[in-house]
């Protein structure tokens, strides 16, 4: 190395020494990001000097130290940033949706659900690692506990009241639900999965989960003498199966923000996916695949679509199953369990009514099938009650808050916290009067 070479290279290697030895420093935008504010506010930071700033390498810019704005992170809580329509953004490293395809921790999330089963998938979501063979144990008294819950309903009870009554019961049972570390709250789900499908009433008949090909251990098959006294087979077993994989989570859906505000306010796991049923039962959200089964029911029974369309444009009412705010193309749940369900014989002449619904809407609007349709094809062919997407919604989306209530109790607690716009009578007012006798 020549003198000068040695002078030049001599204070970049000192400062990379000392920046190794400082720990590692962010630019402008990665400071600004963490804080919730504008680049040219970080430098208001820097001048009232509450974070110390250092040239960048090059002269452009400058770096900040990533354990000072951490710091200044927890002092003045991190705010979220607005997205182009004025609603709040969640960093979330969960769910990506992106061009008709959606992705759990950056892996296709259909591969995803055709190579692992729901256990596996869970576990993803929650950890980013994957555990081959995976099986969910309940407690034998949270289990207890939501059963006796659940025998004590009405018979007319519908399976998401029995599965809020269970949550309620197993949570009960279980003293170290307030445990929120991530291997306390982790130690819970693997729990509460199965006590919820455990604590459902059986279809009737005996509980048969199988023709002996499937693992009578996993959730599918534990879950299938709930929803149908039809006896399973590995086709269906594997539709039921991969549609818990593809449920598990969907970035912010409503019943998931609700359970990042109950989260948020540092409730235990339990609370949390109580939050996200309470949403889930609205016609809206989960309860949509309910009302595609009734349709497609009708659909089989007349032997054309044209009429039963045709009665839910003329009373005002949207098809069901059509459509999703978030794809231009077809639902990649409803592809991939389509393409499942073609493997199983008795669903055939529902297949051909979804493709019948789709066809004879798309001469009034051109909407794709979505995930409800195809747990509404699945219902109808295995002789399930209506509401048994919702059940299997429900049972799959509880991984998917358990992950979300993992990411937000690592956050600022109670940072959910809109400013409500006050359009009331202008203070202040005099006392109310009762009304003249």
């Amino acid at each position: 190395m020549t003198d000068q070479a040695a002078r030049i290279s001599g204070p970049a290697a000192a400062e990379d020494a000392r920046d190794a030895a400082e720990g590692p420093r962010l630019t402008t935008r990665e400071t600004a990001e963490l804080l919730g504010v504008k680049p040219e506010t970080v430098y208001a930071y820097v001048s009232r000097g509450q974070l110390s700033s250092r040239r960048a390498p090059g002269g452009r810019g400058s770096t900040f130290d990533a354990a000072e704005v951490r710091a200044l992170v927890r002092r003045t809580g991190r705010r979220e940033s607005a997205a182009a329509d004025g609603g709040l953004v969640f960093r979330t490293a969960i769910t990506f949706i992106d061009r008709d395809q959606y992705f759990f921790r950056g892996v296709d999330a259909v591969e995803l659900a055709r190579h692992h089963g729901y256990e596996e998938v869970a576990e993803w979501i929650w950890t980013g690692e994957i555990r081959p063979g995976i099986r969910f144990t309940s407690s034998p008294e949270s289990l207890a506990a939501a059963r006796r819950a659940v025998d004590a309903l009405p018979a007319h009870s519908g399976s998401t009241d029995r599965l809020r009554v269970a949550l309620v019961a197993a949570a009960a049972a279980d003293p170290l639900r307030f445990d929120l570390s991530p291997q306390g709250v982790l130690s819970s789900a693997r729990g509460l999965i199965p006590t919820l499908v455990g604590a459902l009433p059986t279809a009737g008949g005996p509980e048969a989960t199988g023709d002996g090909d499937g693992d009578p251990t996993a959730i599918a098959a534990r879950l299938w003498p709930k929803l149908t006294t039809r006896p399973a087979d590995t086709a269906s077993l594997t539709v039921l199966d991969t549609a818990l994989a593809l449920l598990a989570d969907h970035d912010l859906a409503a019943s998931t923000l609700a359970a990042r505000v109950a989260a948020s306010a540092h409730a235990h796991p339990y609370a949390v996916v109580s939050a996200g049923l309470g949403v889930l039962e609205g016609p809206l959200h989960g309860a949509a695949s309910g009302l595609a089964h009734r349709m497609l029911a009708e659909v089989v029974e007349r032997g054309s679509a044209a009429p039963v369309v045709a009665d839910h444009l003329r009373t005002g009412r949207r098809v069901p199953g059509l459509g999703h705010r978030l794809y231009t193309g077809e639902d990649p749940r409803a592809t991939a369990l389509f393409a499942l369900l073609t493997d199983v014989p008795q669903a055939a002449p529902v297949l051909a009514a979804a493709r019948d619904v789709v066809a004879t809407t798309a001469r009034h609007t051109p909407l794709h099938a979505n995930v409800d349709l195809a747990l509404a094809v699945f219902s109808v062919a295995c002789a399930m009650p209506p509401e048994a997407g919702e059940t299997v919604f429900a049972v799959s989306r509880t991984a998917g808050w358990i992950a979300h209530a993992l990411e937000e109790y690592a956050e600022r607690p109670l940072r959910i916290r809109p400013t409500g716009q006050y359009e009331g009578p202008r203070p202040p007012q005099p006392l109310p009067s009762p009304p003249a006798a």
